[in-house]
């Protein structure tokens, strides 16, 4: 296999391009809404412009270069719309930075890119090289931004609903459909917010910024879209880090169950291996089916604040919501098997508040267009109703139907896409990745959301992958850990020999152990 050689001054000279492209910190110019217009499609291009001003300031976009890359709506389409994407490029903290820069891929799909940008400064992401943000197409402060305050006011509700009822499904589906009307009028072509098209704004924005080479480092979704960047574009892609894989081949409803069983079942094998937390909480499997079928049953009506502060609000937990707030690791793994053994002695605050923290959500910032649009396109077409019900029964036997019926996390989801109502594309996005470019995928034991198995699958087809599983850890690994901060930076320093050996020694933290 050929390696990947970096021509130095070429990089070097590319950076010089990119400041002269992106200008200085605070240069003017202002935003623009998403263009029509008769014609051939216009190239893409980078305009230097203000950073995004987030409610809560980010120190790290201060001194930045901002700006909007300006790519098609739909490429199949010349001559439509085209859409804005907000782009900062944070500088190294190194006196003489690698070439060649590192550009981040955001969870989701539909997630503020923003607002991870503290975690990776503090992960050391730009310690070495220059750090490249860009929200996804439909995200916040993208124009447009494909937010539904629809859903997000329905999730404030759903915490007081009851979760595989009518009650609960109804007006989830008329949020939808609201948010779906609202956004077509506008104009929005939603079946262009999807992961190839979505790759292709990346690829076009490494060409406008005159970048020779670079890296690539996403986690959850961006992972999918990683891959996905790395099939379609591979040009000038250096090297690829994965963070709690989702890969397109993969990313399918039923496999939310898997990933939850093994996320779960992980943080219970721990406490069982702990002596103490196997003292004092033994058999928590068992402890766990017992109180989602006791919740189902009977559900728990309650007054809980949110996790935030705030006036207590009505909370319904039943089984299907304690499934979901060990999902969301809205109780710590540290705290699980003390947090499950209060609730069978009839304490169920923990798990009342962290259900109460989604009656606080922000109202009008998470991309739902974007999130409706790659589910009901890639993840939901090719699997029925009754294929995720027998996913949910084969993860975990005994539990209520009224609980399995559901994706993790995405509740309801094969009745929302009848009305998102956008083309399958599972025949161009449900593919492996095959590629010679050095890649490092890092996993968690304790992911609920993206199994640690499936990087195993992905590996597979990835001829120069190394790959690191971290103990202890959940979605989105780097954040987290030290040790993976270590693998990541020794991978994009040397990626085909990066030093794994921290991993060996990490231990999950010490449960917490509460007196009886």
């Amino acid at each position: 296999m050929a390696k990947h050689s970096v021509n130095a001054a070429a990089a070097a000279a590319a950076l010089v391009c990119l400041t002269a492209f992106v200008g200085t910190p605070g240069s003017a110019a202002s935003p623009h809404s998403p263009s029509t217009g008769p014609g051939p499609t216009a190239a893409p291009r980078f305009v230097p412009g203000p950073c995004p001003k987030p409610p809560e300031p980010i120190e790290a976009l201060s001194g930045a270069r901002c700006g909007l890359l300006e790519v098609p709506e739909n490429r199949a389409r010349p001559g439509g719309r085209t859409i804005k994407l907000p782009v900062a490029v944070i500088a190294a903290k190194a006196a003489k930075p690698a070439a060649e820069p590192v550009v981040f891929m955001a969870g989701g799909p539909g997630s503020d890119t923003f607002d991870d940008i503290p975690f990776l400064v503090d992960s050391g992401l730009n310690r070495d090289r220059d750090l490249i943000i860009m929200a996804q197409r439909g995200n916040l402060y993208a124009q447009p931004h494909l937010a539904c305050p629809e859903i997000d006011r329905y999730n404030r509700q759903a915490v007081g609903l009851r979760y595989d009822t009518e009650a609960s499904k109804r007006p989830l589906l008329d949020a939808v459909k609201k948010c779906r009307d609202r956004l077509a009028a506008d104009g929005i072509d939603l079946s262009a917010y999807n992961t190839t098209e979505n790759a292709a704004d990346f690829a076009d924005l490494r060409t406008a910024l005159g970048i020779k080479q670079w890296n690539v480092y996403g986690y959850s979704y961006g992972t999918n879209l990683a891959l996905t960047y790395l099939r379609e574009h591979p040009q000038g892609i250096r090297a690829v880090a994965i963070d709690s894989l989702a890969p397109p081949v993969l990313t399918v409803l039923p496999v939310t169950w898997s990933s939850a069983q093994q996320g779960i079942g992980a943080i219970l094998d721990a406490c069982a291996a702990e002596p103490r937390c196997k003292s004092r909480y033994p058999d928590l499997d068992r402890t766990l089916t017992e109180q989602v079928r006791k919740l189902e049953a009977h559900p728990l009506v309650l007054n809980a604040r949110p996790p935030g502060g705030g006036d207590p609000v009505k909370v319904d937990l039943d089984g299907g919501a304690l499934l979901n707030v060990l999902v969301a690791n809205g109780v710590k793994p540290v705290d699980v098997p003390a947090a499950l053994d209060e609730l069978s002695r009839g304490r169920p605050q923990r798990f009342a508040q962290a259900r109460a923290a989604d009656s606080a959500g922000a109202v009008g910032v998470w991309g739902h267009g974007l999130t409706e649009s790659v589910a009901c396109s890639e993840w939901v077409p090719g699997s029925s109703e009754a294929d995720l019900l027998n996913a949910g029964r084969k993860a975990f036997p005994g539990w209520p139907d009224t609980v399995l019926a559901q994706a993790p996390q995405l509740p309801f989801q094969h009745e929302a896409c009848r009305i998102w109502n956008v083309p399958d594309r599972t025949a161009v996005q449900r593919v492996a990745t095959k590629s010679a470019v050095p890649a490092l995928i890092v996993s968690g034991t304790f992911d609920t959301k993206t199994g640690a198995s499936m990087a195993k699958d992905a590996a597979r087809t990835l001829s120069r992958s190394t790959s690191v599983v971290i103990p202890g850890i959940g979605h989105w690994v780097v954040p987290q850990s030290p040790c993976a901060q270590q693998v990541l930076a020794s991978f994009f320093a040397r990626p085909t020999a990066p030093d794994t050996a921290c991993a060996a020694d990490v231990k999950p933290k010490p449960f917490t152990i509460v007196p009886k």
